[in-house]
């Protein structure tokens, strides 16, 4: 499970990928992402109905009511992994996917059980790429106890079986990544059975690892 990413590109770049037509006002200034954590707030690019927009969003979508039974908080779902689900389902139309910049993500090592976190990226440069995502907004749960009740938009990407340089370190799962501006664009406008079909890991070879042992890339 992938719980912890890094952003470290810029407005533009994103941009030029995404096609993104305005930004939120606390995107004005788009820093980098060093380390971005569960429940924590990254940039996503969101389909809206007023067109597409890049916007700062807090990670981790709503859990399944299974998953929250003896629990008084909800810190959310990062990864969705079972698109079956009717419980994601519903948020798995155009309206509700978004694309999440990123240039490198974390594992922990589960294979020789040190849980050394293992940064991936597509090379040494650690270019732009983006997760393939689904995002809800104004949604009001405890996230936190200690901050009580409040209304966020919420985002999470989906996951798949992991390639081989994953699954040297985390035989599960590793995101679903998209590398071109065809593949953000198929993502965030083909219906939902097509789009779907994205739902796979890179080709063997695509990735690199570029950091060890460290909490931000």
């Amino acid at each position: 499970m992938c719980n912890l990413y890094s952003m470290r590109s810029n407005k533009e770049a994103i941009r030029d990928i995404t096609r993104f037509l305005r930004a939120t006002p606390e995107m004005d200034n788009l820093a980098p992402y060093p380390a971005i954590f569960a429940n924590g707030w990254g940039p996503i690019v969101r389909n809206t109905p007023a067109g597409r927009e890049l916007a700062r969003v807090r990670w981790g979508m709503p859990s399944p009511k299974f998953a929250l039974q003896g629990k008084s908080y909800d810190s959310g779902v990062t990864n969705v992994r079972n698109t079956a689900s009717p419980h994601w389902r519903r948020w798995l139309e155009v309206e509700n996917r978004c694309a999440v910049p990123a240039t490198s993500f974390c594992e922990p090592d589960q294979a020789t059980g040190t849980k050394a976190n293992t940064w991936f990226a597509l090379d040494q440069d650690r270019p732009l790429f983006f997760f393939a995502g689904i995002w809800t907004p104004a949604w009001t749960s405890v996230r936190k106890v200690k901050d009580g009740e409040t209304t966020d938009d919420l985002y999470a990407f989906l996951t798949t079986d992991a390639n081989a340089e994953v699954a040297a370190v985390h035989p599960k799962a590793m995101p679903v990544i998209l590398r071109t501006a065809d593949e953000v664009q198929a993502w965030l406008t083909l219906p939902q059975a097509e789009a779907l079909l994205m739902q796979k890991p890179l080709p063997d070879g695509c990735l690199k690892t570029v950091s060890v042992g460290v909490k931000q890339d």
